[in-house]
């Protein structure tokens, strides 16, 4: 594994770049590591003496698991030294924004926990994706007894890359629908700090593999074209370091029988096991070069690769070994 990341169209510690920000939105395809590199990001900006939140959208969460907790709820809880998370359940957000709005938490109970009112909010499109949008860019404006902010930081470990898009467009659309009020100036406010480069942006995260950039690529121009909001980094993570040379994958790659279905099976304790094995990586690290060029030339961002992680994937070691190169 390599000892340290390789970072491509820029210079300078990753930690210092992002870290100036006060809110991250972290996004990208399911399954791409997205928490992961959001708990790395975390520790490593709490090693600069940062207060960090990471904020879950009402997911079934792992950050407990990588951290090391126990399991993280929709309560904000340390889960490490300078490092704070929760998973935003869209009902309580709504709650707590209502009872902010009405300043009477009997008459947001009774406003917010009917029944009725349940059912229409669930069915207001939007809503829900605002309410966690919401909570998390409001935690961006709390402060201390001594003036200074709660958090530093807020990481928004968002939803895969659909409903991703969908949580962002929200404040868009509350300003061009919603007549003014209390939910637009909120919105106004927030849509405003995620314009702004200086305060904010957006992380992608995808994997070195066919798919992910595909989805990677067209997300990256939905968000720059359609959104205009600051795409500040992308960062690849999962990337295996190569065995093989492109000629030797080449070769691997053109032998059928060992890249058959059944070809491990029958090859299993004998010398042939290597080359089946050798096969199949070729090919892996044919797809991965693949697509790391592919995004190097669609994708004029900053990029950062980080190394797959064997047995320390998914691990408190693993976040510790990520933070430290990022």
């Amino acid at each position: 594994m390599p000892t340290s990341p390789s970072i491509g169209k820029v210079s300078g510690r990753l930690v210092d770049d992002l870290g100036r920000r006060r809110f991250l939105f972290v996004t990208g395809k399911g399954g791409v590591g997205k928490t992961t590199f959001s708990a790395a990001l975390a520790v490593a900006l709490a090693r600069e003496g940062k207060r960090v939140l990471v904020a879950l959208c009402n997911t079934k969460e792992r950050l407990s698991a990588i951290m090391g907790t126990k399991p993280i709820g929709d309560e904000i809880v340390p889960i490490a030294e300078g490092v704070w998370g929760v998973n935003i359940s869209p009902e309580k957000a709504l709650f707590e924004y209502g009872a902010l709005v009405l300043k009477v938490r009997t008459l947001a109970h009774a406003v917010f926990e009917n029944r009725y009112t349940s059912a229409f909010f669930r069915a207001v499109p939007g809503l829900y994706e605002w309410a966690m949008l919401g909570k998390a860019w409001y935690h961006t404006t709390e402060t201390l007894d001594n003036g200074k902010p709660r958090f530093d930081v807020v990481l928004l470990d968002a939803p895969a890359t659909g409903h991703g898009i969908d949580m962002l467009r929200v404040p868009k659309v509350i300003l061009d629908v919603v007549p003014p009020g209390v939910l637009r100036r909120d919105a106004e406010t927030a849509w405003a700090m995620f314009r702004d480069a200086e305060q904010s942006g957006v992380v992608v995260v995808t994997l070195p593999e066919e798919m992910p950039a595909q989805e990677t690529i067209d997300l990256v121009g939905t968000i720059d074209c359609e959104l205009t909001l600051p795409v500040l980094r992308l960062v690849i993570n999962g990337v295996l370091p190569p065995l093989f040379s492109p000629e030797e994958r080449a070769r691997l790659a053109a032998l059928p029988d060992l890249l058959s279905i059944d070809a491990p099976e029958q090859a299993q304790g004998t010398p042939q096991c290597a080359l089946v094995a050798g096969a199949r990586r070729a090919v892996r690290e044919i797809v991965q070069a693949e697509s790391l060029e592919r995004l190097a030339n669609e994708c004029s961002l900053p990029q950062m690769t980080l190394p797959y992680l064997f047995d320390e994937a998914s691990t408190v070691q693993g976040t510790r070994m990520l933070a430290a190169l990022l």
